[in-house]
């Protein structure tokens, strides 16, 4: 029996001195493992630098050409309409809009006078021959037909004096400038419409000049601060608006003077052909 219990109590105490030294050493940690395995798959970097090396051409082939820069599209630049259509927009469409009606009716009151002087306008030279050679054979009829036959100021006016004839040179002179008078105010008709919208247009102008500055003012004071921003439409619509005005006048000018220079070309036409007249008039009495 004593035995026995001495067996037992060696077995028991070489299995607490195992567990003594297990607890010892400790668990083992698995990512050690893991971490060992994955060593031991990775290959050597002295390897892969060689295989690298190796096959240059294989990634060259493998590697996508770098797409070409795409060029950044130019935009068109704007045509002469878009560009006045754009600045009538900006200079604010209720000042341009009277601007634009006041060259749209100079112009129309200019082309009208153009076309009329232009029609007014004959060869004086030879309606004075004509009726020249009437006088001298002493066909007053005849003289008088020519007269009616052509168009314009210059033969109305002769017109007239053949009507005075037979009351005397001084009646027939009388009748010439009587006339003359009526058929200049006749050729200057309308032309004081184009004098007025030259006059009109860079007031117009100015007007929303003063407006614009007073918006800008305007915003100035709401903000209670002085910034571009603030003031850069005020400025914008003051400047256009008046651009617009003036270039509108500077056009109008240029049909105006064309006309009264027209006109007065015309009126000394007249003046020297009635005075032709009177002289074959004289020439024909002292031989009657």
């Amino acid at each position: 029996m004593k035995q026995i219990l001495l067996l037992l109590t060696c077995f028991f105490m070489l299995c607490v001195g195992s567990l003594q030294e297990l607890n010892a050493q400790g668990p083992q940690d698995p990512s050690a493992d893991e971490q060992t395995e994955y060593d031991g798959s990775e290959s050597d970097p002295g390897e892969l630098g060689t295989e690298e090396e190796a096959n240059p051409e294989d990634q060259a082939s493998t590697e996508e050409p770098p797409p070409p820069p795409q060029e950044a599209e130019e935009e068109p630049e704007p045509g002469f309409h878009q560009v006045i259509k754009q600045q009538f927009i900006a200079g604010d469409w209720r000042y341009m809009s009277l601007v634009l009606i006041c060259l749209i009716l100079g112009l129309a009151v200019a082309l009208e006078r153009i076309i009329t002087l232009n029609l007014a306008s004959v060869d004086t030279d030879e309606l004075l021959r004509k009726v020249e050679a009437a006088v001298r054979g002493g066909d007053i009829e005849r003289a008088k037909k020519v007269c009616r036959n052509h168009s314009g100021p210059v033969a109305s006016i002769f017109s007239q004096g053949f009507l005075r004839i037979s009351e005397g040179i001084d009646a027939v002179e009388k009748s010439i400038v009587a006339y003359g008078s009526v058929e200049m105010g006749k050729l200057e008709k309308g032309v004081v419409w184009i004098s007025l919208f030259i006059s009109l247009a860079p007031m117009l102008g100015f007007l929303g000049t003063v407006i614009g500055m007073v918006n800008a003012f305007d915003a100035i004071a709401a903000a209670g601060d002085v910034s571009p921003s603030l003031v850069a439409d005020g400025i914008k619509i003051a400047l256009i608006t008046t651009v617009g005005g003036l270039i509108v006048a500077i056009i109008l000018q240029l049909f105006y003077n064309y006309v009264v220079s027209k006109i007065d070309s015309i009126v000394n036409k007249m003046e020297d052909a009635s005075i032709s007249l009177v002289d074959i008039l004289v020439k024909y009495k002292k031989r009657g």
